[in-house]
C-alpha cells in the first residue's frame, strides 16, 4: 500500500496522559499503512501514556527534542491531552513554524486547542468538536460542520467517526 513518495514523508504526532485513543491509533495506523515514518512524541520519551479510554501508547521522543524543520506536518489528535499541551511553549512553537512553512497542521476534535494556542487558525476555514467550536470562532476561524474541512494545509475533524474522512483529506494532501 505505500509509496515511494510517501516512503520519504514524515510526520510528527503529539500525545500525552487522556488522548482519545481512536484519534491518535487510527491515523498513526494509516500513515504506517501507507509507508509514512510517523514520530510519536510525548513530554517525555519512551514513556507510556494512557488514553481516555485507557489504550496506551509510547511516545518515541521527547517533544522538546522535535525540530518542525525534520517533519512534513503534524497531527494532533483530541480528548482531553490538547487542554494540557497547548500550554508547552515547544509544542506551540512546532505548529506555528509548520503552519508558517505551509506544511500539514492536522486537527481533530479537541486537537484543535492546540492550533488555537498557537495563533495560526485566524482566516482559516476548520471543523471540530463542537464543544471548542466558540473557541475556534474567537480565535478568528471560520467554523464548519462537517466530517472534514481542508483549507490549504489545514486539515481538521470533529470526531472520531470522521477519521476515514480526515485521513483520506490527509493521505490526499501527502500524495497518495
Amino acid at each position: 500500500m505505500s509509496n515511494e513518495k510517501l516512503a520519504a514523508t514524515r510526520i510528527l504526532m503529539v500525545v500525552d496522559d487522556v488522548y482519545e485513543d481512536l484519534e491518535l491509533w487510527y491515523p498513526k495506523l494509516r500513515l504506517l499503512e501507507a509507508g509514512v515514518h510517523v514520530t510519536v512524541a510525548g513530554p517525555k520519551a519512551d514513556k507510556v501514556y494512557a488514553g481516555k479510554h485507557g489504550y496506551p501508547c509510547k511516545s518515541d521522543a521527547a517533544i522538546a527534542e522535535m525540530d518542525a524543520g525534520d517533519f512534513h506536518g503534524i497531527v494532533l489528535p483530541g480528548g482531553f491531552m490538547p487542554d494540557k499541551l497547548r500550554r508547552e511553549p515547544h509544542v506551540l512553537k512546532l505548529v506555528r513554524e509548520s503552519a508558517a512553512a505551509d506544511k500539514l497542521v492536522a486537527a481533530i476534535c479537541h486537537g484543535g486547542w492546540i492550533a488555537i494556542s498557537a495563533g495560526v487558525y485566524r482566516g482559516v476555514k476548520v471543523t471540530g468538536s463542537p464543544g471548542i467550536k466558540d473557541d475556534l470562532v474567537n480565535a478568528g476561524a471560520h467554523w464548519h460542520d462537517a466530517a472534514v474541512v481542508v483549507d490549504r494545509h489545514f486539515i481538521s475533524s470533529r470526531k472520531p467517526d470522521d477519521l476515514p474522512e480526515f485521513m483520506k483529506a490527509i493521505l490526499t494532501f501527502l500524495g497518495s
